[in-house]
């Protein structure tokens, strides 16, 4: 078994949680939705994003950036923010997003050599 923590910790975690209109187009915002990852996995700083959806439909995706300047150059793209405004205007009833500072970091892998 193999444990570790991560120093010195960095990074920042958005939580970015909607809820999608009843009346929303999935095809549409499926597209949006590739292509936004298209753009930010290509972008220094970029770590993951993982997204679930709840039987509601409630739908969260958490999102890792190296550090906050990272996701500051993500947050103001401007094809970014074109798809903002489209997601207010057509796709979501609700959003909310909190963004989180990485204060410590620990990992354990069941089958990696112990350190």
């Amino acid at each position: 078994m193999g444990y570790r923590r991560v120093e010195p910790p960095e990074g920042v975690v958005v939580f970015f949680k909607i809820v999608k209109r009843p009346e929303a187009s999935e095809p549409e915002y499926e597209e949006t939705d590739a292509r936004m990852y298209e753009i930010v996995s290509g972008m220094p700083g970029f770590v993951s994003i993982k997204s679930f959806t709840a039987e509601d439909g409630e739908r969260v995706s958490i999102v890792r950036f190296r550090s906050e300047q990272a996701l500051d150059a993500w947050r103001t793209l401007p094809e970014h923010r074109q798809a903002q405004a489209r997601g207010r205007e057509r796709w979501y009833d609700s959003y909310w997003i909190q963004v989180c500072q990485v204060i410590r970091e620990y990992e354990w892998t069941r089958d990696a050599p112990p350190r």
